[in-house]
């Protein structure tokens, strides 16, 4: 059995203040060229289907359309939520689309039906648990002691069952300990959503979502497929591409790449403004239209830089300054570092201080949460 895994696309994002529509327009269509090409028996989308709970209503119609476009394949869809969605929004209209089958992950309730799939080997059974917090497990599992990530994914997927005998598959949208972020990735408070990659042992494949840069996690069948588009500068080096996954009797998994050019590139310039300007003079057209993060040296600001560098950089997103002045201005890395503590950790200091003892694990757990449901509202 063949399966497309996709992830993070993120429709609607913007960068640096840049709508990216188009961009994500064109590399569903590209997606849709291989898919054609390589004719999978099933797509994953594991999460961040679009870049904020409430996206823009030209996001919602590009995904009907990729949705639509799917469907009249005859190829068999699975979609769940992930951080930067809405459960509800992705779960709506899920029992109807069944249908068509487009199998939308609903609102996790502590159970998860697997849909099973069918090849010359046998059964496939395809599990779809979007992103949750341990706050929202452990509502379904009193009984059970869930102190964190971890506590509660294996709880969940100790509930689903999955028969060893069987194949089955897992999408999710989780961060597994170990992996690798990129600067687009929202970050936890203090790293506290690592799960530990054993919980994810049962499965033959698991498809994850949640980052952005395409790696394994542990094994080659635990895996990011990153996202279709680079979402931010710290992504320029990195090569994007769907993962297929190939499944044949139990315990026989292959995993391949196929690789995804994009509309316009993300480009990271440096250099003298005279250099970049010439450099456009004597390479012709070169990254004229791409996005571009320009770092000047100049030891003096040239007036207008950003106006004057666009005539040649029509996509210029960002200008930096990097001479004496600018690396004068970190005079202050000799102070206390505490933009490397995490607000949970800054709000324990001030708490024993002002309360002469340390929080309680009830009322870490509150704040935690409390944190990062006010970091969540402004992604």
């Amino acid at each position: 059995m063949k399966l497309f895994h996709l992830s993070d696309l993120h429709l609607g994002k913007r960068l640096c203040e840049q709508s990216l529509l188009e961009d994500q327009r064109e590399i569903l269509r590209r997606i849709l060229a291989i898919l054609d090409d390589e004719r999978p028996d099933a797509v994953l989308i594991a999460g961040d289907v679009y870049d904020k709970p409430v996206p823009p209503a030209e996001a919602v119609q590009l995904f009907d359309e990729f949705l639509a476009q799917l469907a009249g394949r005859q190829t068999p869809v699975f979609v769940i939520s992930g951080n930067h969605d809405s459960p509800e929004r992705i779960a709506f209209g899920g029992r109807l689309m069944r249908a068509s089958r487009v199998y939308m992950a609903p609102v996790y309730d502590g159970r998860v039906e697997p849909v099973t799939l069918t090849d010359e080997y046998g059964p496939v059974d395809v599990y779809l648990l979007p992103f949750v917090k341990p706050a929202g497990v452990r509502r379904f599992f009193p009984e059970r002691e869930i102190a964190g990530y971890t506590d509660a994914i294996r709880a969940a997927v100790e509930a689903m069952a999955p028969d060893p005998a069987r194949r089955s598959v897992l999408v999710t949208h989780q961060f597994v300990t170990g992996a690798a972020r990129c600067d687009s990735e929202e970050l936890s408070v203090g790293g506290s959503d690592n799960v530990d990659a054993a919980v994810f042992d049962p499965f033959d494949y698991v498809a994850l979502g949640h980052l952005h840069g395409p790696q394994a996690a542990g094994r080659p069948a635990l895996r990011y497929c990153g996202s279709p588009l680079k979402y931010s500068f710290s992504e320029a080096g990195q090569t994007k591409s769907v993962t297929v996954v190939e499944l044949a009797e139990k315990g026989q998994v292959t995993v391949r790449t196929r690789p995804l050019t994009p509309l316009r590139e993300l480009v990271e310039l440096r250099g003298r403004y005279e250099e970049l300007t010439l450099r456009s003079f004597y390479e012709g057209t070169s990254y004229t239209e791409d996005y571009l993060h320009i770092t000047l040296t100049d030891e003096e600001d040239i007036p207008d830089a950003v106006g004057k560098l666009r005539v040649i950089y029509h996509n210029l997103l960002r200008l930096d300054y990097d001479n004496a002045r600018t690396r004068a201005g970190l005079w202050d890395a000799q102070l206390p570092k505490t933009e490397q503590k995490t607000p949970l950790e800054l709000f324990a200091e001030l708490y024993e201080k002002q309360n002469g003892q340390p929080m309680s694990e009830e009322q870490t757990d509150l704040m935690r949460e409390l944190i990062e449901t006010v970091w969540e509202g402004q992604a």
